[in-house]
């Protein structure tokens, strides 16, 4: 090959109707700190390589990236940090059933138990026969409940603020129905949600922002379906694993979902995550969520050092 050109070898897969592009090779080296240290060396010094493989022209705005990385500790099959077209991710649920999807179809995890390290903790993964793969998450907690935000044009707007590896805020009223067909709408309605609790000051707990908008209503065969907005402005086409996270610690909390019942959780096109939880203590819970991911490409991507827009359009703007 000339050298003009740098090969990223990725393969893409989709959860659950949700993509996740998994970097197996070709980002620059980021050494054998913890998987947060890394997230913050490739933000701060080579973040141009997420950029080129996530924006156009040869990424696109729903995407999320999961970079491969050796794990720190021997007991753990890999490490992982993710990305989406804004920045980075603290945890994607539907893109750790990607990874061990895409790791099981390149032979380098067998079914059974895998442990995966993130930048927010460890994550234990099970891969099923069937295909499926369980996740038990992140602790989750819900921090703040009925928390009431005035939205231009929606009016007063009350929802909990919970932690599931993300920021969520959760809201039940409806607004409109939650259909593949109404997300232009859910996007704007959720949107203006985010901003009005940014104007507000409304956060996570330590001032995080809220970067997640999870919107719910009742579905004919699952308990619930909802539409999450991500950051980025695009929405979510799974179901959500860390947005699901988040709903099981609000029900926990509100005594609505007993330890280790199922929870099926519908997404916006129709798609489904079993969940269930057990309780740490008496405001955390350890959720766990199951769904499949499809491998949809084993690709190399090329960057070619005469290309103007080799790091993407937002790079040359």
């Amino acid at each position: 090959m000339p050298q003009r050109y740098h090969r990223i070898h990725v393969i893409d897969s989709h959860t659950e109707g949700e993509p996740t592009r998994l970097v197996l090779n070709g980002f620059p080296e980021l050494g054998t700190a913890s998987m947060a240290e890394r997230l913050a060396l490739l933000r701060s010094k080579h973040d141009n390589w997420r950029k080129a493989v996530i924006l156009e022209p040869r990424g696109n705005d729903i995407l999320v990236g999961a970079l491969l990385c050796s794990p720190t500790h021997s007991k753990a099959t890999a490490g992982v940090i993710f990305f989406n077209n804004q920045g980075y991710l603290a945890m994607c649920g539907h893109g750790t059933i990607g990874l061990m999807a895409s790791l099981h179809y390149l032979g380098l995890a067998d079914v059974g138990e895998h442990l995966i390290e993130t930048p927010v903790g460890d994550v234990a993964t099970v891969i099923h026969d069937d295909g499926s793969v369980s996740i038990k998450n992140v602790p989750a907690y819900r921090y703040r409940k009925d928390v009431e935000v005035n939205v231009p044009g929606l009016g007063l707007v009350t929802g909990d603020i919970a932690w599931g590896g993300n920021w969520f805020f959760l809201v039940n009223q409806k607004f409109t129905d939650i259909h593949i067909k109404q997300v232009k709408l859910l996007s704007e309605i959720s949107l203006a949600i985010k901003s009005a609790l940014e104007v507000s000051q409304i956060t996570g707990k330590d001032g995080q922002p809220i970067d997640h908008i999870e919107l719910f209503q009742p579905h004919n065969s699952a308990d619930s379906q909802s539409f999450v907005l991500c950051p980025g402005g695009e929405y979510d086409r799974s179901p959500c694993g860390t947005g699901t996270s988040a709903k099981l610690a609000c029900l926990a909390a509100d005594g609505k979902l007993a330890e280790g019942e199922i929870w099926q959780q519908a997404s916006v096109i129709g798609s489904t995550f079993d969940a269930s939880y057990a309780r740490l203590d008496a405001n955390t819970v350890i959720p766990t969520f199951r769904g499949r991911a499809y491998i949809c490409a084993d690709n190399n991507l090329l960057i070619d050092a005469e290309d103007p827009f080799r790091w993407g359009f937002e790079a040359t703007l």
